[in-house]
């Protein structure tokens, strides 16, 4: 079941994802993707700055090996798939900000030196827009 959401841009996180490699839950029983998704919402609420990346939750996005993961899009822009975080605000902020760049980029593609340390490593797969490939 698919459900429409706003084709903006937008950091779509896995809501199911697992709290670290060795926990499905923290202390408290909750997921780290879930967690994530909390500190982004949060962080989102705090000002404008993030006002223009929406943030969307689902189910599983099946890279369960590279726990709280997340999808980056926006219409016609390259895609990243991103992991290996922690479900924290330092996560991600560090998500958010890589986002605030990439929205304001033309085809996705954001200079090295913006990038926020807290992203570095943290790149699974990039993938084309509909109708287009990546050169």
């Amino acid at each position: 079941m698919l459900t429409r959401v706003d084709p903006g841009p937008a950091v779509v996180v896995c809501n199911t994802c697992r709290h670290s490699r060795e926990a499905q839950v923290d202390a408290a029983g909750v997921r780290g993707g879930a967690r994530l998704v909390e500190a982004m919402r949060r962080l989102k609420e705090e000002g404008p700055r993030y006002a223009g990346i929406a943030v969307q939750e689902m189910a599983c996005l099946f890279a369960c090996q590279d726990h709280c993961t997340v999808h980056l899009r926006a219409p016609d822009k390259v895609g990243y798939v991103l992991g290996r975080f922690q479900g924290d605000e330092e996560s991600a902020r560090a998500i958010l900000d890589y986002a605030v760049h990439y929205a304001a980029s033309e085809h996705g593609r954001v200079a090295y030196s913006l990038w926020p340390d807290g992203v570095k490593g943290h790149f699974v797969t990039r993938t084309p827009p509909p109708g287009f490939v990546a050169e």
